[in-house]
């Protein structure tokens, strides 16, 4: 197990989804994970990104938050790989870091005299919760006493008494941005037991509802609609909303986790794209208005990301498994359509329509360092323990260990291992390794889109529902097997409002895309059109050799009006050449 040195004050919600410690997470996933650290992270250029604190003022204004934000995604990526590189650049850059720290806490980029405008509180926020994810994985202590140092300087400049200022003109979006340091004022709490941080977190909150606030909790109390919060913007509301969620695990006030599930039922309803990422223009836009272009800046990276957080959260607090559908669908799309595989570059925005704008510069572009943060939470999505239960929700190779207990209250180890093409294909096998032979149970998720979900052990077979767990009880003993089994099947999905005389192809949890630079004679001015009843058949010859996942298909449509078999692949993998995409086929 990693070594985690975790939070002093126990939370009164305890989580009913404890991830379980995976390691060799092999297949697709691990494919995206080994790209994520060796293509991006590291190949971060800890001078730029430490550039604004040395040198004060930062080249830009919210160039701040990148020491933050990668310290987040290496501590992650360190506690799953234990990269010894990764390991060496982390600790440079926190050392620099730390060293660059105002002896009143400052660790922001801007001259004295312009503190707390635009992003400087925004770019505290991920300071803090850098340093604490890099001493969670480390135990270094002066990363510790940093971030409460940091912390201290924000609690003695904003509340509503004592003459300090007003929090929520301290930055952009209504006060969405600097409201959102709440989640590491909570984390912070937790990890001190200091009084004045939780107290902080109920100013925040009060600060929240003032008329120059983003008015969280009364809007959607009022309206159960996101576009009626501050200014709507999406990515600054959701990181609002995870630390209201950790504000409701540390206290365990109902209303607040009962107010964002109806958030999130009204993004999921209103206001997501197929690939299951939100906003245009950065924004939560009215129900259905999903434009899918380049022009329409849609698909923030740091909003797919946020996302990923909040469902990965609900899911920790709840173990309902509605919200690991949602990590299943913007991880196998949106969030890894956002890097690319052949050199991890990343796009802020990523459209359905059109060329990937890829981009490799550091320490300006907010999407740039937030993606990798969502790829680096992959491990804690893959399974764990739902209500005690090891529960399997992404199908994926890796070695999982964790702890059962059995039938008779005895708790003993687990090792699950697992092997599988998927998402190329829906068969998965699964090795059973209990410290010793017992009776307990272990959960397969059966996702919503899969077909004759199956699963056999031994001799007895086991038939799973669509949309829920399918839980095998039985003794367990070392060296057990489960085979499990399902249809990829294809969907056809309508273009909505947007794009009402399209469809777009799905298969499995993909969504699948036209890449130019695989079909030959198909260029920008060319109308694909979709065929009924169009069938899938393996292109994956049709792959060039340097293109690492072999997953292709053919379809039968009509191109400028004659017949021709069009190469689609998944959408995370499509314009990795920087040929145009589309994921929208005429009808």
């Amino acid at each position: 197990m990693a070594n985690l040195y975790g939070p002093v004050v126990p939370n009164k919600i305890v989580d009913k989804y404890v991830p379980a410690y995976y390691q060799d997470i092999g297949g697709y996933l691990g494919y995206r994970l080994d790209v994520n650290l060796h293509k991006r992270l590291l190949q971060v250029d800890s001078a730029t990104i430490l550039a604004g604190v040395e040198r004060r003022p930062g080249a830009q204004t919210w160039i701040g938050e990148h020491v933050g934000k990668f310290l987040f995604s290496a501590s992650k990526t360190y506690a799953y790989s234990h990269d010894p590189q990764l390991r060496q650049l982390m600790d440079a850059i926190v050392r620099t870091y730390i060293a660059c720290q105002m002896p009143d806490g400052y660790l922001g980029t801007y001259l004295e005299k312009d503190r707390w405008t635009e992003w400087d509180v925004w770019a505290h926020k991920y300071a803090i919760i850098g340093l604490l994810n890099y001493y969670a994985v480390t135990g270094y202590v002066p990363a510790l006493e940093a971030a409460k140092r940091a912390a201290d300087l924000i609690c003695r400049t904003f509340g509503d008494e004592g003459g300090r200022r007003d929090l929520m003109p301290a930055g952009e979006h209504d006060g969405l941005a600097p409201g959102s340091i709440l989640e590491p004022m909570v984390d912070l709490y937790r990890y001190t037991g200091d009084p004045k941080y939780l107290a902080f977190c109920r100013y925040i909150l009060r600060a929240y509802e003032q008329p120059d606030g983003p008015r969280i909790i009364s809007q959607l109390e009022k309206y159960n609609d996101v576009t009626k919060v501050g200014d709507a913007k999406a990515y600054e509301m959701l990181s609002c909303f995870l630390g209201i969620l950790k504000y409701y695990k540390l206290t365990g006030e109902e209303k607040y986790l009962q107010i964002l599930e109806r958030a999130w039922t009204d993004i999921t309803t209103h206001r997501l794209y197929i690939t299951d990422t939100a906003s245009d223009h950065e924004i939560f836009v009215q129900t259905g208005m999903l434009k899918a272009t380049n022009k329409d800046d849609m698909g923030e990276g740091c909003v797919t990301v946020t996302w990923i957080q909040f469902n990965l959260s609900l899911l920790q607090i709840t173990g309902e498994t509605k919200y690991a559908q949602e990590l299943e669908r913007s991880v196998y799309n949106h969030l890894l359509a956002a890097e690319n595989p052949q050199t991890g570059c990343v796009s802020y925005y990523t459209a359905l329509q059109g060329a990937k704008p890829y981009r490799c510069d550091q320490g300006y572009s907010c999407c740039l360092s937030s993606v990798p943060r969502g790829i680096s939470l992959i491990p804690e999505m893959i399974g764990g323990k739902i209500n005690g239960v090891f529960s399997v929700l992404l199908y994926e190779n890796g070695v999982a260990s964790t702890s059962v207990r059995g039938s008779d209250g005895s708790e003993d180890s687990l090792v699950v291992k697992s092997s599988t093409r998927f998402p190329a294909d829906g068969e998965v096998e699964f090795e059973i390794g209990p410290a010793s032979k017992a009776v307990f149970t272990i959960n397969f998720r059966v996702p919503e889109w899969a077909a004759n979900f199956k699963a056999t052990v031994g001799g007895d077979r086991y038939e799973g529902r669509k949309g829920e767990m399918l839980s095998i009880n039985r003794t367990w003993a070392s060296g057990d097997r489960v085979k499990v089994t399902f249809d990829m099947p294809v969907e056809v999905l309508p273009g909505g409002i947007s794009y009402p005389n399209s469809v777009a192809i799905k298969r499995g949890p993909q969504v699948l895309a036209i890449d130019r630079t695989l079909n030959a004679g198909i260029d920008s001015g060319s109308e694909v059109a979709y065929i009924d009843n169009s069938r899938l058949t393996d292109a994956e010859a049709a792959l060039p050799a340097d293109w690492d996942w072999k997953e292709a298909f053919y379809l039968n449509a009509n191109v400028d009006g004659s017949p021709k078999k069009v190469v689609l692949v998944p959408f995370a993998e499509a314009g990795q050449k920087a040929g145009e995409v589309a994921v929208w086929i005429v009808r």
